[in-house]
């Protein structure tokens, strides 16, 4: 038995070895009798919707060194030390260093270089393609396609995200040596090809995106604000068609040194922070009421035929929620909803979101996805502020209503507003269309994912009417376009810093979009901490309606007859 029992265990042992073991073995003899020097692949490129080049690739080249096959290390040093303006001594250190495979001596250099280097046949230096990032439209969209690191690795942005595909896979040439590295006489060399990365195709517009980074560089600079943001998406399948977060930075000239910089300026703000939205959230709640009204809802407010009370203060558990200012010859008035909207009225908005209760209030912030990530393609994205239902005190509640006491990333936002006025139809916002190869062939098409619905159809074609009217006739009119209908709503909220006001401190904003029949292009502008007047109406909202001029004449839109 025992016999038995020692010859099952060897014959175990020697077919785990022949079976299972045999291709770490067989890579292990190889590694041990070759050298190998990498084949880097060519990496992919990212490309606006329109096939416009936005990450590229320079031709570079790397020169390695394998030290046991330099068979003059001082006169290589020399030769090698002239043609890549290096210190002599580094390389002839290098190049004598046997202790390792192979060393790098120069991660890029021009192929001129290499050529120059390569008539002297220096035994025992090797040359490797080693491809340099380039971004031909600098700092345009920077944030949003972020750079790599000095492998050619993604780093941030899209870069990073979709960093599988564009990578691709890297070969390398195999040299036959004996056991100390030394080449074998009359070797052959084993060339294993890479696999170039493949393309990636945004929906980024390019046009559309430096349209918008002129504007927004413009108010940054007349308003001396700490910063200025936009995004602009496609409303019907939330598509991001532009992305401007400044300060920005040239994707050339990495700040690499200064980390803290670096970090700060290749943040995506817009994905990956949150703010008080201030009125802009006014959409939300007024679409609630809406849909609620349509269902039959006894709690709703009528939105064409209430009339909210004239007193322009709410008091809530002993708190007192003032309105902006008096709106109607220095008296406050009655209003109807659309008269809240375009004045901006906080007291109505209490009441609309006291009226509805915080169930079914909270019922339809779960439906705009608040709270909760909105799943684009990207990295880093912020899930937002919201006070669980239970701990909300009624005064906090009643601020919810106006876009105070939640905070939002201005994507949620954005992607709230445009499924308030599509419809009431939500879609994952994406940065990607699709995957191809350098040949064009499409491997895979990232098709728009619609998550759920909000509204009705009805409840937000009423909420467009009246948010045309915030343009027409309301705080928004510095987005108006004569010819074109331009609908949206302002904002203006007070930041907070430690838990209290700051004062002077505002946060201007402008949720916009076009046509407001049919919403093809919608816009959120934001400066935060603009100096001097800081209204949304005044500094946000002019901003969007030049967006959109920019739009039309890019997209050669002509304005409608009535």
């Amino acid at each position: 038995m025992a016999v038995a029992f020692l010859f099952c265990i060897f014959l175990g042992r020697f077919l785990y070895i022949q079976l299972i073991w045999e291709d770490e073995l067989h890579y292990l003899a190889i590694d041990q009798w070759t050298r190998e020097i990498p084949v880097n692949a060519g990496r992919g490129l990212i490309l606006d919707r329109n096939g416009e080049l936005l990450a590229g690739n320079r031709a570079k080249y790397a020169v390695y060194a394998r030290a046991n096959a330099v068979d003059d290390p001082s006169g290589s040093a020399a030769l090698l030390s002239e043609a890549l303006n290096a210190p002599y001594e580094t390389l002839y250190e290098k190049l004598t260093d046997r202790s390792k495979s192979e060393i790098l001596l120069a991660r890029r250099t021009e192929k001129s270089v290499v050529e120059q280097i390569a008539v002297n046949e220096l035994k025992g230096i090797y040359y490797a393609r080693n491809d340099e990032r380039v971004y031909p439209y600098g700092s345009a969209a920077s944030q949003l396609i972020g750079f790599t690191a000095y492998d050619n690795s993604g780093t941030t942005g899209v870069e990073s995200y979709y960093d599988a595909y564009l990578k691709g896979k890297n070969g390398e040439i195999l040299f036959e040596t004996d056991l100390v590295g030394v080449d074998l006489k009359g070797a052959a060399a084993a060339y294993l090809p890479a696999t170039d990365g493949l393309n990636v195709r945004l929906s980024l517009d390019v046009r559309i995106q430096s349209a918008a980074e002129e504007v927004m560089s413009r108010v940054l600079a007349e308003t001396s604000a700490k910063a200025a943001r936009a995004v602009v998406i496609d409303p019907n399948d939330f598509s991001v068609l532009a992305m401007v977060n400044l300060p920005s930075y040239d994707l050339n000239e990495i700040p690499r040194d200064d980390l803290s910089e670096l970090n700060a300026l290749s943040r995506n703000n817009l994905v990956s922070d949150v703010y008080e939205p201030g009125s802009t959230f006014k959409i939300v709640t007024a679409a609630a009421d809406i849909e609620e009204f349509l269902k039959g809802n006894r709690r709703a407010l009528d939105p064409g035929r209430y009339v909210f009370p004239s007193s322009r203060t709410r008091v809530v558990d002993g708190t007192t929620i003032r309105c902006w200012s008096d709106h109607k010859n220095g008296k406050h008035a009655n209003q109807t909803l659309a008269e809240a909207l375009n004045n901006s009225c906080n007291p109505c908005f209490v009441d609309l979101a006291l009226t509805l209760g915080k169930e079914t209030f909270y019922d339809y912030l779960a439906a705009f996805r608040f709270g909760r990530t909105t799943g684009i393609d990207f990295s880093g994205e912020a899930i937002g502020m919201l006070l669980p239902e239970s701990a909300l005190r009624d005064c906090d509640f009643a601020r919810v209503g106006f876009g105070q006491s939640i905070a939002v990333t201005p994507l949620q936002l954005a992607c709230a507003a445009a499924s308030a006025v599509n419809g009431g139809y939500y879609y994952t916002p994406r940065i990607a269309l699709e995957i191809s190869s350098a040949d064009g062939s499409v491997r895979q098409t990232l098709s728009p994912t619609l998550v759920g619905r909000t509204v009705s159809e009805q409840a937000s074609a009423i909420l467009s009417e009246m948010l045309e009217g915030v343009v027409r006739d309301g705080s928004g009119k510095k987005a108006y376009i004569e010819g074109y209908r331009v609908a949206g709503k302002t904002g203006t909220a007070q930041k907070y810093e430690n838990g209290v006001i700051a004062q002077g401190k505002y946060v201007s904003s402008f949720v916009g979009y076009f046509p407001a029949d049919a919403p093809r292009y919608l816009a959120l502008v934001i400066v935060d901490e603009p100096q001097g007047s800081y209204y949304g109406s005044t500094v946000a909202a002019p901003c969007a309606r030049d967006i959109f001029r920019g739009i039309i004449d890019i997209m050669g839109l002509q304005p409608e007859e009535n």
